[in-house]
């Protein structure tokens, strides 16, 4: 890897400033290019773009702004002196996604393997306090080989600083990451750290220790893409909210995705105008869901159904599958919708169900997202794994989220809502500002056989005719506490909807609620559940 041209001699007052001016046009364009051309060939050939393609995918045509594009490490020893190509592996600025302001930074594997050094950390830690100061989305493009090991310990100091610099932003400006490459070791948790994390399939992954070390430590043998690639992390570690196939696809997906957030934590997402009638009649909703409460259908229909034009963005589509948490709009406004999922696992919550939706409650409450939670659900699961696996604590997760929450919260019970999983589904006792349900709801302790079962034991077991007893309490049961209209009697539900008036109805009243106002107790933070 050649180290760019500088000039051999310094300025004199003969030269020209045109000449000055195409000096420093051929260096940017050195710096573009990058020092070695054969790397891109490199690049292309595994199916990867360049850093500078990646954000011209990303920015609106025309709009970036690079940000030290010239700068260069002073790093000697291992032979680093002799190697100073411009931008030290990482390109870093701002400029728009659909008319709006985002800062990115972008990983360039062709100098140094996007490895980090003191001055490629540096450029990123200027970013990121731009993109706070601003109050703008952050988003990083990262395939780089972690740290830079030639620069030993201020490599790592520089990982510390980008740490410290997520963690800092969290919650005042969303923070979106990109993997298209390898990320390893602590470089790992930096794209933890963030809102949202997109991989692509074959060419990105993530984990602590690599497969080297994995067979050395504990024997196992392990692709890379089989110890932390896009399928893992998006199906089964949680890590990644969404994985594709190609690097396009992703990118399309995040200008998405930052079209319905806000810029930061003191704005609300943008307001698009909606062809889509407000009074719009959701009859496909009476077939759409069952009214046998054990009957599977699937969620995602019927929040097709009721937002604007169909059109939502799923998060976590693939990872606890048994809820979804989604971003749509409602008459132009965006909303974070949570529904339990009676198509997996009947819609219970467990472990991961739980802590997928208390991070989308909060990144909701964090950036004045209105909640809408859509509540189909039978309780928690039980068994022996998930008790000594923490559901306490980890399910303890999604009721201090919404509990914590002060945006606008709707609750809608469409079928059944059983036991402490219908508390911590937004339940009007923790804090919903409106709670609703249709005609169809069962809202109780548990469900009628259970209760029966429990509540008239001795009665069914000395009866002559057992079934028949149990069929007739089951029946007094229901009847008694689990009709339609217990817990609006109650004051529990604040209405019971028709089905078909569901989308109007959520409308009317997210646009009631949009000036609320609710402060929590004055302290430096909360405590939870971990």
């Amino acid at each position: 890897m050649a180290t760019p041209a500088t000039p051999a001699t310094p300025a004199t007052p003969q030269d020209s400033i045109q000449a000055r001016v195409d000096e420093l046009a051929e260096i940017k364009e050195t710096a573009r290019q990058g020092p070695d051309p054969a790397a891109t060939e490199r690049q292309h050939a595994k199916g990867k773009l360049t850093a500078q393609e990646r954000i011209s995918l990303l920015l609106d045509k025309g709009s970036f702004n690079e940000v030290e594009p010239l700068r260069r490490h002073r790093a000697s020893g291992f032979g680093l002196e002799d190697t100073r190509p411009y931008s030290d592996g990482v390109v870093t600025g701002w400029g728009t996604v659909h008319g709006r302001t985002v800062f990115v930074y972008a990983h360039d594997f062709r100098i140094f393997g996007g490895a980090l050094g003191e001055a490629h950390a540096q450029k990123i830690h200027k970013i990121m306090d731009l993109a706070e100061a601003a109050g703008a989305p952050l988003v990083s493009l990262n395939d780089g080989a972690g740290a830079r090991i030639q620069e030993g310990v201020t490599a790592l100091a520089g990982y510390g600083g980008i740490f410290q610099r997520n963690t800092r932003s969290s919650g005042v400006i969303p923070q979106i990451s990109v993997m298209l490459g390898p990320c390893a070791g602590g470089a790992a948790y930096s794209p933890a750290l963030t809102d949202f994390v997109f991989m692509v399939r074959e060419t990105s992954q993530m984990f602590i220790t690599g497969p080297d070390v994995v067979k050395a430590v504990t024997g196992e043998e392990i692709s890379q893409n089989g110890l932390g690639g896009a399928d893992v992390h998006s199906a089964l570690s949680g890590v990644a909210h969404v994985a594709y196939d190609t690097e396009e696809e992703c990118i399309e997906d995040v200008r998405y995705l930052l079209s319905l957030l806000p810029a930061n934590n003191r704005e609300l997402s943008p307001v698009e105008r909606c062809g889509d009638p407000v009074d719009r009649v959701n009859d496909a909703l009476l077939d759409l869901v069952p009214a046998g409460a054990g009957q599977a259908y699937d969620i995602r229909k019927v929040i097709e159904e009721v937002v604007d034009d169909g059109d939502f963005f799923e998060v976590h589509p693939a990872w606890a599958t048994n809820i979804v948490c989604a971003f749509a709009r409602l008459d132009g406004h965006v909303v974070g919708i949570v529904a339990n999922q009676p198509a997996a696992m009947a819609g219970v919550l467990d472990i991961d169900a739980s802590e997928k939706g208390a991070r989308f409650v909060q990144f909701c409450d964090a950036f004045n997202i209105p909640l809408v939670t859509l509540v189909d659900v039978p309780g928690f699961l039980p068994g022996v794994d998930q008790e000594h696996n923490g559901v306490i604590r980890r399910g303890a997760k999604l009721l201090y989220a919404y509990c914590n929450a002060t945006v606008p919260r709707i609750s809608l019970v469409l079928r059944k809502a059983y036991g402490g999983a219908y508390i911590v589904m937004d339940s009007r006792s923790i804090g919903a500002d409106l709670a609703l349900a249709w005609p169809t709801n069962e809202i109780a302790v548990m469900g009628a056989e259970g209760a029966a079962n429990v509540i008239f034991r001795r009665e069914i077991n000395a009866a002559e005719d057992p079934e028949a007893v149990r069929k007739e309490r089951i029946d007094e049961y229901k009847n008694e506490l689990m009709h339609p209209y217990y817990a609006a009697e109650r004051g529990l539900i604040d209405d019971v909807i028709d089905p078909r008036e569901t989308r109007s109805v959520l409308i009317r009243s997210l646009a009631m609620l949009r000036a609320k106002h609710a402060d929590l107790p004055s302290r430096k933070h909360g405590n939870a559940p971990q």
